[in-house]
């Protein structure tokens, strides 16, 4: 076995430029919409905060999420090919899992740093110091990795079938485990086991903070006190009913219809869609972000007449 075979979304010829082009500039809207919240989150020191130093850990989050499955499908429509090789596929699976699970477990903590934000906004410069930021984010990164290493080890044990084609556009942990003809009993217990602690866990730790945080809410007498507490939370909760509505969809058309093309499909939204709209939804609904980014672009558009100037002078 030397390699796999990405079927993608469409085998229809004519559609193909039509699928490059749409996942190009989507790839490229993605990857320029989190640059410049990383951009403005760096260089505005008003922005030196917990609640952005989280936006921009995931904004980096969703470049390289988006990165691990879109490039390779380009390089494929661009080459005609579908082949993909043996760890070609095991490493893009890797980093698929690692960066989802990394995504979600920041979503988790920006809920919580919104909840001592809100719920108790004396204390929180000192419950959310900088050292307690840095090892939050830190311990994400490593329960992720730990749990995509094994994963990807799991494969490594088995042995696969004569027919190696995965009717997706990325290498699926789901779909690799289909075409493996060894036993995957394991490999199914610590996949499931894995969603539950990855994904019900974080999950029910966001609706305790957000029940929280509405309960704190609902007790403000004044209705402008009321609207400035939400507007501090609500690009945050728009990302994260993105985020979960689109896993949860794509995990129901998995399970319930046992179609890989519909799965295919609903992945786009999870993998594509989502990246692509996080730095839309903050940007437009935060006046810090929307003041970074005209003092940075402010900024860049003096330099660019001084340095004219320099040369001219040289």
């Amino acid at each position: 076995m030397a390699q796999f075979i990405l079927l993608g979304l469409s085998e229809k010829l004519e559609l193909q430029p039509l699928i490059f082009g749409l996942f190009l500039s989507t790839f490229l809207i993605t990857m320029f919409g989190n640059l410049l919240i990383i951009l403005a989150t760096i260089s505005d020191s008003h922005l030196h905060t917990p609640m952005y130093f989280f936006l921009s850990n995931l904004s980096f989050v969703d470049i390289c999420f988006i990165s691990t499955t879109i490039p390779k499908m380009l390089v494929n429509i661009q080459t005609q090919s579908k082949a993909i090789s043996y760890g070609g596929c095991i490493t893009q699976m890797h980093f698929y899992i690692l960066f989802v699970e990394l995504e979600n477990l920041i979503l988790t903590v920006m809920s919580y740093d919104r909840f001592i934000a809100i719920c108790d906004p004396l204390h929180y410069t000192v419950i959310m110091s900088p050292i307690l930021c840095g090892l939050m984010v830190l311990l994400s990164w490593i329960m992720s990795a730990l749990n995509s290493l094994v994963q990807s080890l799991l494969v490594l044990r088995l042995y696969f079938c004569t027919v190696l084609e995965i009717p997706h556009f990325f290498c699926d942990l789901k779909e690799v485990l289909r075409l493996a003809c060894s036993d995957i009993v394991l490999n199914n217990v610590v996949m499931y086991f894995a969603v539950g602690l990855f994904g019900a866990v974080p999950l029910a730790g966001i609706c305790y903070s957000y029940s929280r945080i509405v309960s704190s809410i609902c007790r403000i007498s004044s209705a402008e006190g009321k609207y400035k507490a939400f507007s501090t939370c609500a690009s945050h909760l728009s990302v994260v009913s993105l985020f979960y509505c689109t896993g949860l969809g794509l995990y129901l058309s998995s399970t319930a219809t046992h179609n890989s093309h519909s799965s295919a499909i609903a992945s786009v939204m999870y993998i594509v869609v989502t990246p692509m709209l996080n730095p839309f939804i903050y940007s437009l609904r935060n006046k810090d972000i929307k003041r970074a980014l005209r003092r940075f672009f402010g900024v860049a558009a003096m330099k660019g007449p001084f340095v004219l100037g320099l040369r001219k002078c040289w």
